[in-house]
């Protein structure tokens, strides 16, 4: 496994570094942000949460890594190494990519998101699993010393539903798996294939599932009154997000040696809802007990 080139760096959010790191395979640029916790690392080597959607979960959670690893007697919350891979923009999101790269294989191709631009194709996981993996770990390695057998992935909507693809085909990847509103109804529910030919290997696997109440049936109040409330009802009813994830969550805790557990998030919408699972998978992934 080789690092792959760095093309540039700099400083982020309250200690980060950002690195933009050319794949050695694709040459394609990925920025990726790191936080390294205050102090010595302990004797095992620090924890660490890697996340996708690095740019617009970055500050998020290192503003709530120290806020409460501080104080682990009120937290239950340790110290660890944050890793979060996203893209050479200043933007949230860089829609057109994240949908390559976190759309699990086969994938399929979508009208553009602009007149006139490229068409959007999902499919590419398997390109950022390599690179996660294969590539991304040792750049990282090479800087901070980790605990190999603690580690988690977090993902956000088509993120989840990369972590649960991933998971599910390379179970012991990662010892925590936190996947909040995760698309699993994705392109005809294609992932539970590979849930049904699941196997976890000699576990602990710790595995989080969680969506915004405003993600089943009911729209958010805001919502009710859009001129588009009717499409929204009518897209909830194919997505089922809440209830998907509360099935695969039931389904996983069937599962030798996986422990599961799912949470409704409180008055939050799809897209609301980061924030808070990024606190939640901060608490989930660093718990000290």
């Amino acid at each position: 496994m080789t690092p792959p080139p760095l093309c540039a760096e700099g400083t982020a959010w309250t200690g980060a570094r950002w690195y933009d790191l050319r794949d050695t395979e694709t040459g394609d640029i990925r920025r990726v942000f790191i936080w390294v916790p205050p102090g010595e690392p302990p004797e095992q080597g620090w924890p660490v949460l890697y996340m996708t959607d690095g740019n617009a979960v970055i500050g998020t959670a290192i503003d709530a890594m120290r806020a409460q690893a501080c104080y682990p007697a009120g937290t239950n919350t340790g110290w660890g190494v944050l890793v979060a891979v996203g893209y050479p923009t200043d933007d949230a999101y860089d829609p057109f990519r994240r949908s390559w790269d976190l759309g699990p294989p086969p994938g399929q191709s979508y009208p553009p998101f602009q007149d006139g631009g490229a068409a959007v194709r999902t499919g590419g996981g398997a390109e950022m699993a390599r690179f996660l993996l294969d590539q991304l770990r040792p750049f990282v390695a090479h800087r901070v010393r980790l605990n190999p057998t603690h580690q988690g992935l977090f993902g956000h909507s088509f993120g989840g539903l990369f972590a649960l693809w991933l998971m599910f085909t390379q179970p012991r990847a990662f010892s925590h798996w936190i996947a909040a509103s995760p698309a699993i109804t994705w392109e005809n529910s294609f992932v539970l294939a590979h849930q049904a030919r699941f196997d976890p290997g000699e576990g602990p696997i710790f595995v989080h599932l969680s969506a915004g109440a405003w993600e089943g049936d009911q729209l958010a109040p805001f919502q009710e009154t859009a001129e588009d409330a009717t499409e929204r009802r009518a897209e909830r009813a194919k997505t089922r997000t809440i209830a998907a994830a509360r099935q695969m969550a039931a389904e996983l805790n069937r599962v030798p040696g996986v422990t599961v557990d799912y949470e409704t998030y409180q008055g939050e919408t799809h897209m609301s809802v980061l924030p808070v699972a990024v606190n939640r998978a901060i608490q989930k992934v660093f718990a000290l007990s």
